[in-house]
């Protein structure tokens, strides 16, 4: 159900990293529906493709360059190339992402190596180029990170995501003080468990877990694309103006759950519950 005028995003270009698939390809057509033209990035030129034919098939002004967020010449080279095309950027979105589940003590430095690259030096290497452009250009611009809820609690068997995702959080906070003052804002959204084809692949060994997932969370299900979609769009438009520097968490109330220490006790049978009644009485 449509929630936004459908101008809500007109005049604004947005470059999406991990435009193409997945959660980015979500926030792709949900601010290209709403008036923005779309640049996105990623490494698999098929995927780009794929994704900017989709979106010129709604009537969407979109773009595509194939680069590595790990690269910062590549960066700077596709933000130019895109610039030509649609015009000056004036909202970046860092979503592309590498994560697996893993035991630590079985990971190679390689694999820190890929998942630190991708998402932190991806993310502060984009948001630097953007920067820079915008502070020379005079031009007011909007950094959007998309992080996780461990960012601030740490998790098991994903240490190279959560020290990364981590980093971002602290991107995100350092740049809205320092560029605030310039028309920079930084804000960051995070998202609880939401299938997509790409993370589920490396997230989810088998359904069973996936059931676990919803049992665990205060709302019993998972979260949609769409719903992320709709709340980055908010915190992109200028209705949003006035945050600056906030994470927004998106997960159903899940991480607050597993922070109670008492929390588990949802799952103590009543005949407890009744021994506990009785002990307060005496």
């Amino acid at each position: 159900m449509p929630i936004f005028t459908d101008n809500l995003l007109k005049g604004k270009t947005v470059l999406i990293t991990g435009g193409a698939t997945g959660l980015g390809k979500a926030m792709s057509v949900e601010f290209g529906n709403l008036g923005a033209r779309i640049a996105i990035v990623s490494r698999k030129k098929e995927n780009l493709e794929a994704a900017c034919a989709d979106l010129k098939a709604m009537s969407i002004e979109a773009d595509y360059q194939v680069c590595d967020v790990r690269n910062p010449s590549q960066i700077s080279e596709s933000v130019s190339k895109l610039e030509e095309t649609l015009g000056p950027i004036n909202v970046l979105v860092n979503n592309a992402a590498g994560n697996f589940i893993s035991r630590t003590e079985q990971l190679s430095p390689k694999a820190f190596d890929t998942v630190i690259g991708i998402v932190l030096q991806g993310s502060s290497y984009f948001s630097l180029e953007m920067g820079k452009r915008w502070i020379k250009s005079g031009m007011q611009g909007t950094i959007l990170n998309i992080v996780a809820t461990y960012s601030w609690t740490g998790s098991a068997y994903v240490v190279p995501s959560a020290v990364s995702k981590a980093g971002v959080l602290a991107l995100t906070q350092s740049l809205a003080v320092e560029w605030g003052p310039k028309g920079i804002r930084s804000i960051a959204i995070a998202p609880g468990p939401m299938p997509t084809e790409g993370a589920w692949k490396n997230l989810i060994p088998d359904n069973a877990f996936e059931d676990l997932m919803k049992a665990r969370n205060p709302m019993l299900r998972l979260g949609k694309p769409s719903e992320l979609a709709n709340l980055a769009a908010f915190l992109i438009s200028d209705a949003a103006s006035y945050i600056n520097g906030e994470v927004i968490t998106i997960d159903g109330g899940e991480w607050l759950k597993g922070a109670g220490q008492f929390n588990m006790l949802s799952e103590m049978p009543d005949s407890l519950w009744d021994v506990m009644k009785t002990r307060r009485g005496k």
